[in-house]
């Protein structure tokens, strides 16, 4: 089972295309604004082509760690990584990873099981962080609200698009 620079990368895409419709003001933009404190003069300025670069660098990392939790085959081959022959066709441990890939590498691969998986990682992962980050931060529930369902929609589409096509 290899990398999949070319999905990785297309999954990447999903926050920013997410962002625009999210964080525009007819659907949840104006809100995000209310609870940050922002005006849309605080938000004018700033270097958006290095925002964009950088944010789509993170969002290749993020899609590139998802990958590991959507796909459950990746735990077979990380419980056998450092094995000799793992590599070498024809070798006993090559053989044994080949038979359970023919057996069971398509297991658990649709777009549906990586949403699930995806959500799943939103309410267990981001919420936790980007909820303790805004009660320290003294933002409202709107604020967490519309961060985090943000991000986990973000990584259910993620999550289903790598499962279904890695």
């Amino acid at each position: 089972m290899e990398f999949n620079f070319l999905i990785t990368a297309l999954a990447a895409l999903i926050p920013t295309v997410l962002g625009f419709i999210w964080y525009n003001p007819k659907v949840f933009g104006t809100a995000w604004m209310n609870a940050c404190g922002f005006t849309e003069e605080d938000l004018k300025g700033g270097n958006m082509v290095l925002i964009f670069v950088l944010c789509y660098v993170f969002s290749f990392f993020l899609a590139s760690m998802l990958s590991g939790i959507v796909i459950h085959q990746y735990g077979f081959f990380s419980s056998i990584f450092g094995e000799p022959g793992l590599n070498e066709a024809g070798s006993e441990v090559y053989q044994y990873a080949q038979d359970y890939m023919t057996k069971y590498g398509d297991n658990f691969r649709t777009f549906k099981h990586g949403v699930l998986h995806g959500t799943i990682t939103g309410l267990f992962l981001v919420l936790p962080i980007l909820g303790t980050n805004a009660l320290f931060e003294r933002k409202g529930f709107k604020y967490i609200a519309v961060n985090v369902g943000y991000w986990t929609v973000c990584l259910a589409l993620m999550g289903g698009v790598i499962c279904h096509f890695v």
